[in-house]
């Protein structure tokens, strides 16, 4: 219980467009709902929400080939997707730091994710497509305990935020 709290304290402390994406990413990558009836309020936004359909097509695939012993092989393929899939939400200009981002990926990979997520995160905003001085704000927000971190905990995230409908005050 004193976990979810803290998920849901993090969570509340993410920027309004930061808990908007992460929310809409989770009902995509967990195909929780029709994302396009329930996020998609204009052309614009029906197309970013189709993109990210075709783009967390290898979610499944990513969470079933997560390393195991770390091998070159096997680091090789599954960091290149996962960075792939990581450059994707940063280019999205929604997600506005680490912490942001690891909530997300805890929730879309599971646990299991976490020792990669420094790695993956750094090299996605270190890419030339994000812009230079969103590189800088982005590579500044992984602090150096992150970076660092000389284990990991294993349990599973248990706070899932999710849509919910505006509602006037009584």
């Amino acid at each position: 219980m004193m976990m979810s709290i803290a998920e849901m304290r993090e969570f509340a402390g993410f920027a309004p467009c930061e808990q908007r994406y992460i929310k809409r990413s989770l009902d995509i990558g967990l195909a929780r709902c029709d994302a396009f009836r329930l996020w998609g309020r204009s052309e614009a936004e029906n197309t970013a929400i189709r993109r990210q359909y075709v783009a967390y097509q290898d979610l499944k695939v990513l969470r079933a080939m997560i390393p195991q012993d770390g091998n070159a092989p096997e680091v090789e393929q599954w960091l290149g997707k996962l960075v792939r899939l990581a450059a994707f939400d940063l280019e999205q200009e929604r997600i506005a730091s680490f912490a942001a981002f690891r909530f997300l990926y805890e929730r879309l990979l599971g646990a299991r994710v976490r020792p990669w997520l420094p790695a993956a995160f750094c090299a996605a905003a270190a890419l030339p497509s994000i812009r230079p001085e969103r590189r800088k704000l982005l590579l500044q927000s992984l602090s150096e305990a992150a970076a660092t971190a000389p284990g990991w905990s294993p349990r599973e995230p248990s706070f899932y935020p999710e849509y919910v409908e505006h509602v006037e005050a009584a």
